[in-house]
């Protein structure tokens, strides 16, 4: 079975001197809290495909991919084995929270995420797999 090719962001900004991390509220309830991620395209590399997915998802543009800070596989509940790279992004000016209809169509067209920081990897409960890495970025 082929993998799909999955790239994360944790998106990182310091306030009072604090790492933060951007995480959105999906409108539906069962998607739960996450972080930015899409689907890399065909001949896509992951550097560029979670340049794209940040700014389709949360409207940011002035933002700096720091890293790759690991590469796994990771079986999705309807049994699609997806090969997910996790980025470090960083960006210093983005408000303190926001709302935002994404703009890479498919599944969520007409979708409003609603965005927050989080200041530790045990503030929310991110939906299964998106914080395996989080102590990679709260150190």
């Amino acid at each position: 079975m082929d993998s799909i090719k999955k790239a994360y962001g944790y998106v990182t900004r310091k306030k009072n001197g604090k790492t933060q991390v951007l995480v959105f509220q999906h409108p539906i309830p069962e998607a739960g809290i996450q972080i930015p991620k899409g689907t890399v395209n065909d001949q896509e590399d992951t550097y560029n495909a979670v340049i794209r997915e940040i700014e389709e998802e949360t409207g940011l543009k002035n933002f700096v991919v720091e890293n790759l800070i690991v590469e796994d596989n990771w079986k999705n509940d309807d049994g699609a084995i997806h090969n997910r790279f996790f980025y470090r992004i960083n960006v210093s000016d983005a408000p303190d929270e926001w709302n935002y209809q994404p703009a890479g169509g498919e599944d969520e067209e007409e979708l409003t995420f609603h965005y927050f920081w989080i200041s530790s990897k045990d503030e929310v409960e991110l939906i299964r797999g998106h914080g395996y890495y989080l102590h990679h970025v709260f150190i």
